[in-house]
């Protein structure tokens, strides 16, 4: 699936299906840009959208991720490779330079799946690792880009702005095809109280344009943040009464992916396209996400 706004093209890495994780190629004056990379298991994909383009990945000299999740920055390495530069946040960076850690986290949580599902990260060298600050913009010909901290997601989270349009990452929301915006809510760093001041500061820079990994190019920016902070209280309060109840976590995965599925429904969705929020966004992690948020807060 592709969709161009200006100078920003969306590239459908065909994460298990068309239209569920995307990169962003924006055309500059000091040449060809990349806003999020996928994971590494489709570097592949990544780099057959990018020639389809009319680039070779050796073009592209600055690679700009809205944080180090694997689905987010996970073939950032092998650009590193071809000599550009990553631009990330200040709490991301390290574990860009060493990916053990980070590696050994998902490693945990996705077992036999890990290596089919997100591939290889290797290390990049420090020099080809720029960490951003709050509001500072990285010039690139007539264009900048500013880098926005925007926690709730996760501590590491940047927006990016470009002259009238965010590049979201997750804390914007997922939103595929017409849908709802619905918030992806995994451990270990959920925090609505950041989250809620993250949309406050997204709505106010007047953006009309949103540039969600999840998915695509969406010119109702107001409207967008509407549905998520809706589904970001419906879902959180959800979450907080069962576990009132005493259930735990493993228990509370299956009703949960049916309260999913029934409020995806009441949008009117189909039922292939529920499945591709479920691909993007698989409900048993944000169970386990806002359950350990709830019991910080207890």
């Amino acid at each position: 699936m592709i969709q161009t706004q200006g100078p920003v093209t969306t590239l459908d890495l065909h994460f298990k299906v068309p239209g569920t994780v995307a990169a962003f190629l924006v055309r500059t004056p000091v040449g060809p840009v990349l806003v999020e990379t996928g994971p590494e298991s489709l570097y592949g994909n990544l780099e057959a959208a990018v020639n389809a383009q009319g680039f070779a990945m050796t073009d592209i000299r600055h690679v700009f991720v809205t944080h180090i999740h694997l689905d987010h920055a996970g073939s950032a390495w092998r650009l590193a490779r071809h000599g550009a530069k990553v631009y990330v946040h200040p709490r991301g960076a390290a574990h860009l330079v060493d990916p053990t850690k980070l590696m050994d986290s998902a490693r945990r949580i996705y077992k036999d799946d890990m290596d089919p599902l997100w591939g290889r990260m290797d290390a990049i060298p420090a020099d080809q690792v720029v960490a951003l600050g709050d509001g500072e913009s990285v010039p690139l010909g007539g264009l900048a880009m500013e880098a926005l901290h925007t926690p709730g997601h996760a501590v590491h989270h940047i927006t990016y702005r470009m002259e009238d349009g965010l590049f979201t990452g997750d804390v914007g929301g997922i939103r595929i095809g017409n849908g709802p915006t619905i918030p992806p809510l995994p451990p270990p760093d959920i925090d609505l109280g950041t989250w809620a001041d993250s949309i406050a500061r997204m709505r106010a820079t007047g953006a009309q344009f949103i540039y969600p990994t999840h998915f695509g190019i969406k010119d109702d920016a107001a409207a967008h943040f509407d549905s998520l902070e809706e589904n970001l209280h419906r879902i959180a309060t959800w979450v907080k009464d069962r576990m009132a109840t005493g259930e735990d976590e493993a228990a509370m995965v299956p009703p949960f992916q049916a309260f999913m599925h029934d409020l995806l429904a009441g949008y009117g969705l189909s039922e292939p396209a529920i499945e591709l929020y479920e691909i993007a966004d698989p409900a048993f992690m944000s169970v386990y996400g806002l359950a350990r948020y709830w019991r910080k807060q207890a």
